[in-house]
């Protein structure tokens, strides 16, 4: 119970100065400061409770505001605050609360101010509001009725209204002396009350009227859930922010966590201070072992890891002492490499081969079934002829005929089918033409696709081309030479877009060629202005070094002055016990020699310290120029390099 009586509801602000300050009195070794005559209190807030005992009234204010320090860590709080961290000389002396006013918290006034979403007018909420309140003030054993909630008085609700500001936040100051209008605002305020600029101060004369009462009760009821929501929060142990050491797992990361060691091993700490101890082994030696079990695991795998490591480079040691087999590989690769190739060439030749033999025959067969068709007829039709002339009585004549008619259409046909070789041959030539040439077109027309490609010139375009497709395809299969290529019209549409697209592309490049000839001009310009700035430092830095030099010659002057003094002292001093000896021993017309060179001997220290002082002040001063120089050189420079990044 004591770690949650300690904590706080709200989170902590940042501090611009972290964990540097520290509260923490300086071991008997340390040089003491004489500006605090007061101790200070490593503890900080005191120790607060959920709610307030049983029977305490609203004024009340022995604990501290549930708002922490600016300072993060709350072991290292500032000293130099009022009334807070600080052990108090009585024991009747009060802790007070470290609320910084509600100046800084109020929330936007005016035409900010927001209004209120829940609907505080409606009677079914005000009674859920009355019946949480109620619920809430009997828990927290406030003595009140639900009759007192309906007949609400001006005393009442600032019992009530008080009561439950010193749940939320028991250090809150409230001045018994102040009446109750000078205090509900800025209590409001200082709790961050989102809708506390609705409220007028005049209401709280009569709080249960009907235009005041359903706005007040909305505070109440605000207050209670805030109430709640701070009693969940310090009961809720599993809540890291709680700091419970014994609620830390073995391994953590979070930085609350290293907080709750550090507030624990300071607080044990800060106890054995108290008893007189200024080295703390015992605590040191419990904070060790509570890092060294949550770095157990880690430095065990840390080791494994390292074995492994060790393993590692001891085979690379081993396969880096042997030779690499990479050469021998390598030729092997390189022998297969080439019979690779042989092999694909010589299969590439039987493959083409193969495909020749196959048509070969296939034309072959075809022909050779052609033949035999003809043989057939022919063979039908002769034997036709020999019944025809088996039947006709021909006469010698008619046969002689005959066989001269059939000779000549047997040479016609032999011609015919020297011509049909022929055509066979052409035509055959201008396949193999043709297959070429369409090859060579679609590799063109592949070119002319990644022109377009790299050019960005694939559909869409852009305005005023974007209805126009410059895509052309190669039909090689169609019969009508006409459909060929599939696309746009050449002509008409690709080549005066092309030019276009051209003419475009001219004129964006000669106005990037005239912007960077403009933007080179002003490099050149700033690259001047930079020689010199350039040369005006090499100047003043000439100018730093000889005063610089003037500074060193004026000390080792100072030093000069000040070792002849010290010598023309040091000779006083002997002169002066000289003439001290001679006093005992001459009487009364020594000593006023010796009171003469006494005088001399102070003056001279007197000149010695002036000469000191006005060495240091030239010195002082002379840095004091350099430093100044040197800033202004430095905001020289950063300008200039400004103004050259928002140029480029």
């Amino acid at each position: 119970m004591s770690e949650l009586l300690r904590r706080s509801t709200m989170q902590p602000t940042t501090d611009v100065y972290g964990n540097t300050r520290s509260g923490l009195p300086m071991p008997s070794t340390a040089k003491k400061a004489s500006s605090s005559a007061m101790r200070m209190s490593l503890a900080g807030p005191a120790a607060r409770t959920p709610y307030l005992a049983p029977g305490a009234g609203s004024g009340s204010n022995t604990g501290h505001s549930v708002y922490r320090s600016q300072n993060v860590n709350s072991l290292l709080q500032s000293t130099s605050k009022p009334n807070y961290g600080r052990t108090p000389l009585t024991n009747s002396s009060r802790r007070g609360s470290v609320w910084t006013g509600g100046a800084s918290l109020a929330p936007p006034s005016g035409s900010q101010a927001f209004k209120d979403p829940r609907p505080i007018r409606e009677r079914s909420y005000q009674s859920k509001m009355k019946q949480e309140i109620y619920s809430w003030l009997q828990a927290t054993e406030f003595d009140i009725s639900m009759q007192t909630l309906s007949n609400i008085t001006g005393k009442d609700y600032r019992a009530m209204f008080q009561h439950l500001v010193a749940i939320v936040d028991p250090g809150y100051p409230f001045d018994s002396r102040l009446r109750f209008e000078d205090e509900f605002q800025p209590a409001l305020k200082a709790l961050r009350y989102p809708f506390a600029a609705q409220i007028d101060n005049k209401w709280l004369a009569a709080p249960g009227s009907m235009h005041s009462w359903p706005a007040l009760l909305a505070a109440l009821h605000w207050l209670v859930e805030m109430g709640k929501a701070r009693l969940n929060y310090l009961e809720s142990e599993d809540d890291p922010t709680l700091q419970i050491v014994d609620k830390i797992p073995e391994e953590f990361s979070d930085p609350i966590h290293h907080q709750a060691l550090a507030f624990e091993y300071f607080s044990e700490a800060y106890v054995a201070f108290f008893h007189g101890a200024d080295i703390f082994h015992e605590q040191d030696k419990a904070l060790e072992t509570r890092y060294a079990k949550k770095n157990e695991r880690v430095v065990g795998d840390f080791e494994s890891k390292k074995a492994l490591l060790a393993q590692g480079a001891k085979e690379l040691d081993e396969l880096r002492a042997t030779k690499a087999p990479l050469e021998k590989l390598q030729k092997i690769r390189a022998c297969i490499l080439d019979d690779r190739a042989k092999f694909d060439d010589v299969l590439h030749r039987l493959e083409s081969r193969k495909k020749q033999l196959t048509e070969s025959v296939a034309r072959e067969k075809a022909e050779l079934a052609t033949r035999s068709q003809n043989f057939d007829q022919l063979k039908a039709e002769h034997e036709k002829l020999t019944e025809v002339v088996k039947v006709q009585n021909l006469t010698p004549e008619e046969v002689i005929r005959m066989n001269t008619d059939h000779e000549a259409l047997v040479r016609n046909l032999e011609d015919l089918k020297y011509k049909i070789s022929d055509a066979r041959k052409t035509v055959m030539s201008l396949e193999v033409i043709t297959t070429n040439r369409g090859a060579a077109a679609e590799e063109a027309l592949d070119l002319y696709g990644n022109l377009l490609s790299a050019v960005g010139l694939f559909p869409p375009l852009p305005p005023p081309f974007d209805n126009i497709d410059l895509r052309l395809e190669l039909n090689t299969a169609t019969a009508n030479p006409q459909q060929l290529l599939l696309g746009s019209d050449i002509r008409k549409v690709i080549k005066p877009t092309l030019n276009s697209v051209a003419e475009i592309k001219r004129t964006e490049r000669a106005d990037i060629e005239s912007e960077r000839i403009k933007v080179d001009n002003e490099l050149d310009q700033l690259t001047l202005e930079c020689e010199n700035v350039d040369e005006e430092v090499r100047e003043i830095e000439k100018k730093v070094m000889s005063l610089n030099e003037q500074a060193d010659d004026l000390r080792d002057a100072a030093q000069q002055e000040s070792m002849v003094s010290n010598a023309e002292a040091t000779r006083l001093e002997r002169e002066l016990a000289h003439a001290r000896t001679a006093a005992l021993s001459s009487g009364m017309g020594v000593k006023s020699r010796l009171q003469a060179l006494q005088f001399d001997y102070r003056e001279q220290i007197a000149k010695v310290s002036r000469l000191k002082d006005e060495t240091i002040r030239a010195i002082a001063k002379n840095s004091n120029e350099i430093g100044l120089f040197k800033e202004e050189v430095s905001a020289q420079l950063r300008r200039l390099r400004d103004f050259v990044e928002e140029g480029n």
